[in-house]
């Protein structure tokens, strides 16, 4: 199969340039794209727990706990106990968690609304239906479906 017309493939090479992408932003702030999407995806008033945040970002909890104290390290974020539950921890931003926070979404709209300008509504709208379809072919694992499952 020639790899241009290959999905995994396209998916594959277009993930990695907009990762890259954000990674040389992400770098002008010394920063990376991982630590600009946790940014984002901890509440900007009342935090996130700490064990929903990895979840959200599709990280493993080695992963995340290396990037949150090293978020800590650099004054981002700070940790306070769950008033609701003891047992766990509630991420919270700083002011300059929250000023940057404020950066790496600008430059998440800078990107949205430049490729808006050379993709039409429609053609979004079928980018967002073939990626919704591709996700619940994963989820629900219709993609490789073990058709002799007795035969093993």
């Amino acid at each position: 199969m020639d790899k241009n017309k290959s999905i995994d493939h396209q998916l594959r090479a277009t993930w990695q340039a907009v990762a890259k992408m954000y990674n040389e932003q992400a770098a002008k702030h010394n920063s990376t794209m991982a630590t600009a999407f946790a940014l984002l995806n901890i509440d900007f008033d009342a935090g996130t727990p700490s064990t929903a945040l990895g979840p959200l970002m599709g990280m493993e909890p080695t992963s995340l706990s290396r990037l949150l104290k090293t978020m800590e390290d650099k004054k981002l974020i700070y940790r306070m106990k769950n008033p609701n539950d003891g047992r766990s921890v509630i991420l919270k931003l700083t002011d300059f968690g929250k000023e940057m926070r404020e950066v790496s979404k600008g430059h998440v709209y800078q990107f949205n609304n430049k490729v808006r300008e050379y993709i039409t509504d429609a053609e979004l709208e079928n980018f967002f239906k073939v990626t919704t379809t591709i996700n619940k072919l994963i989820t629900d694992k219709l993609v490789y479906e073990d058709i002799n499952k007795d035969a093993v």
